[in-house]
């Protein structure tokens, strides 16, 4: 069990450098700040000056090595644009995405679980392939295209919740029910899947032979098994859900950290874009790593493979 932890927490870290080196390297190839920042009639002088106090003069490799050894610390740099540390602007829009990604994640994955289980108990062929059929349409839509067709229907035609910003929690209702819906089909084809292949287990027809109700041995033996192949793709999912949430943030006018790297890419602010996506990385990683722990702490098999 202890080499497989650290066989998992060695490629977590070696997955945040190669984050550190891939976000070094793509915002600097990305334009010069310097630029936007200084007005049309600023001098070379002027330019230099600028690049010397941000650091930006010397050469890449100096910058790549000062800024994982900073990294390491916690400190990335303060913010060309508001001149504040990035690890404290990025910080403070960070719960907005967690809200929203968490939210709509347990919102999905509860209303997947819900519906594949009722689908089996009820035993109806028929129910199944309905419930799956309207889950698969609504993934066919993209979700930002949903978002923008509920908020014409419900905020704009009906006027019943508002359309953009985080002022209450009637704010959430629209951005919730766009992601959440988008998620439900994954899930549903995951448990359905897993349902299918234990219905023609031995152990099955053996609890069925004694005369175990359906909806006890869907509750209390397949569910939970079906549950196990669900948590690996789950915790994927809530990684990318926590990172991809970027256009539905600009579509919903969102303050979350989609939203903020977008524009800091515009803005040619280095040090918050590198924070932003290294938090999300980082995210990323240690969601995966509790994934990892959960199922081998579920499935002895996996910590011996």
């Amino acid at each position: 069990m202890a080499r497989f932890l650290l066989s998992r927490v060695l490629a977590a870290a070696a997955t945040l450098l190669a984050v550190l080196t891939f976000v070094f390297l793509l915002v600097r190839f990305s334009g010069d700040p310097v630029r936007l920042m200084l007005p049309d009639q600023a001098t070379a002088e002027d330019v230099e000056r600028m690049r010397q106090a941000l650091g930006l003069d010397r050469s890449l490799i100096a910058q790549y090595l000062d800024f994982v050894a900073n990294a390491l610390t916690g400190s990335l740099g303060d913010s060309i644009r508001q001149g504040r540390p990035a690890i404290e602007v990025v910080w403070e829009r960070m719960p907005a995405t967690l809200e929203l990604a968490l939210l709509s994640f347990g919102v999905g994955f509860i209303a997947a679980v819900a519906l594949a289980t009722t689908s089996e108990v009820s035993g109806s062929a028929r129910f199944r392939t309905v419930v799956l059929w309207i889950a698969t349409a609504r993934q066919s839509i993209p979700p930002f295209l949903f978002g923008i067709l509920l908020v014409l229907l419900l905020s704009v035609q009906m006027n019943l919740l508002p359309a953009i910003g985080r002022n209450s929690w009637a704010s959430y209702v629209i951005p919730v029910a766009t992601i959440a819906t988008f998620e439900i089909a994954l899930y549903l084809r995951l448990i359905g899947s897993a349902f299918d292949e234990m219905r023609t287990a031995d152990w099955v027809r053996t609890a069925r032979a004694k005369g175990i109700s359906r909806s006890r041995l869907v509750l209390g033996h397949m569910l939970p098994n079906a549950l196990l192949p669900v948590i690996t793709v789950a915790g994927v999912n809530l990684g990318v859900l926590i990172g991809g949430l970027v256009v539905l943030e600009t579509v919903f006018n969102w303050p979350g950290l989609g939203r903020l790297i977008i524009d800091s890419v515009s803005q040619r602010d280095f040090p918050v874009v590198q924070a932003g996506v290294l938090m999300i990385a980082t995210a990323f990683v240690i969601i995966n790593l509790c994934v990892d722990f959960i199922y081998a702490a579920l499935d002895p098999r996996v910590r011996l493979s």
